[in-house]
């Protein structure tokens, strides 16, 4: 009941402009925020066959105190959802009207000559839907558990095995209780899309982390050595933050700052319960933290993931496209552009991550550009991942160094990621950067992105994993 009526809250913010909807629902108070937002995220992309099924079934006027946006909530999930799982005496009341509410979804799809729900969408929410069946990918947090103790739960809940995946169309094909090791990133398990785990013991006892494969991409490139000092400089709600205190096995410093105070509470739950230590949390604006001040004299490693117009994302609330207007991508670009110009100022800076969950250009390769013409010879871009399928547009010589990010390409949300390092004193960037991750890790091996051949070599005979 109480997921119902935050829903509808949410619902009703977005409706009248009060945000957008990622931000509304971190403000919500609700605890479960992947929850929410999936759930607020669907009934908007099906508010205009909500709409018609509310107006064909008279449900408003048989129940006169069911306000709007709670009835667009109930029956999504009653009709297009996971059938109403829970709800108390809400769930009692659309289960009343489902007869009648099938009947007339029954009627829409013979006038529409469509047999699917989803073809009931126009076609801007129907590419929505096909992207929404971007697997579940769950991050093994190896600050509390392993690859094979969690491939061992999951086994022992009647999931099947199926392995290391081989390619993208093994990940498209999973259906029901399987799972595969994702192909590219070694901590990584791929579930069919529609897998809820948000109340899986694992999740809730922060042993694994729900989050899209494209978001693992920033902090498993920068890489960073145990004992490393690391800024995490817009990092709510922080599970990229977590992915670089596993990496750094809880060894070193991260910095992770945000300017929001209710998305810093939020990371500090989330840290806490991933067992994250060696982090400070500030609510600070990066932009005013002093790079010359010797708390951050160590700092060799920064990821970078701004605010951006969130374009990428494969749930977009109505009117959130329409958001991304040239003026407000010009806003947003000139932001982006001061931030990584900032963070390559801290001077013992040796490696960054720029990523975004944006596809615009001007967010994206545009932005990368121009800062680094600023910097001259100062800083490169390393050529990462050479497998990865999805390339920086060619908007500069050099910009295929930069991965993107597509649902119809890589299965995952929209992403851009570039990595720069800063060149040798005197020394011009190299024409042909070195790869930085090893490809097709092997499961549960861990690979350091910035490392040559011969240092990993050292690093995995000198650890053990």
């Amino acid at each position: 009941m109480a997921l119902y009526s935050a829903a509808a809250a949410v619902l009703a913010g977005v409706e009248r402009g009060e945000g957008g909807l990622k931000s509304l629902v971190y403000n919500s108070g609700f605890p479960h925020v992947r929850q929410l937002y999936a759930l607020v995220s669907e009934t908007l992309r099906y508010a205009s066959v909500l709409e018609k099924l509310l107006d064909g079934a008279a449900l408003l006027q048989a129940e006169k105190k069911l306000a709007p946006q709670l009835a667009k909530v109930l029956v999504y999930d009653l009709l297009f959802g996971k059938g109403l799982k829970c709800g108390g005496r809400w769930k009692a009341l659309a289960r009343r009207h489902r007869a009648r509410l099938e009947a007339e979804l029954a009627r829409m799809k013979v006038r529409h000559k469509v047999s699917r729900n989803e073809d009931l969408l126009s076609p801007e929410k129907a590419v929505s839907a096909a992207a929404s069946q971007v697997p579940r990918y769950v991050r093994v947090n190896t600050l509390k558990t392993c690859v094979d103790d969690v491939i061992d739960f999951f086994k022992r809940q009647g999931y099947a095995y199926l392995g290391k995946a081989a390619s993208m169309e093994e990940l498209k094909a999973l259906s029901g209780k399987k799972f595969l090791l994702d192909l590219h990133l070694p901590e990584l398990l791929v579930f069919p899309s529609q897998t809820d785990l948000h109340d899986n013991l694992l999740y809730t006892s922060g042993h694994i982390i729900l989050q899209d494969k494209a978001s693992c991409l920033p902090a498993f490139l920068l890489g960073p050595v145990a004992g490393s000092h690391v800024i995490d400089a817009c990092a709510a709600p922080g599970n990229k933050t977590s992915h670089l205190a596993a990496i750094l096995k809880n060894k070193g410093q991260i910095f992770a700052f945000d300017v929001d105070p209710k998305r810093v509470a939020t990371m500090n739950t989330l840290l806490t319960r991933a067992g994250v230590t060696g982090c400070q949390l500030a609510q600070q604006d990066f932009l005013t933290v002093d790079p010359r001040d010797p708390k951050y004299s160590r700092v060799t490693h920064i990821l970078l993931d701004p605010s951006c117009s969130g374009s990428g994302m494969v749930t977009r609330g109505p009117g959130e496209e329409a958001a991304s207007s040239a003026e407000r991508l010009q806003a947003l670009a000139g932001f982006q552009r001061r931030v990584l110009h900032h963070a390559l100022s801290f001077p013992a800076l040796q490696r960054l991550v720029y990523s975004t969950c944006s596809l615009h250009q001007e967010e994206n390769e545009d932005v990368v550009q121009a800062v680094l013409q600023k910097w001259g010879s100062a800083f490169r871009l390393v050529t990462a991942f050479p497998s990865w399928p999805c390339r920086g547009l060619a908007a500069f010589s050099g910009a295929e160094s930069c991965l993107r990010a597509s649902p119809a390409e890589t299965l995952t949300h929209g992403f851009f990621v570039a990595v720069l390092e800063r060149c040798k004193e005197g020394a011009a960037a190299p024409s042909s950067p070195p790869a930085t991750a090893k490809e097709n890790p092997q499961p549960g091996e861990r690979t350091e992105p910035g490392a040559t051949p011969k240092k990993r070599k050292k690093k995995k005979q000198g650890v053990k994993e």
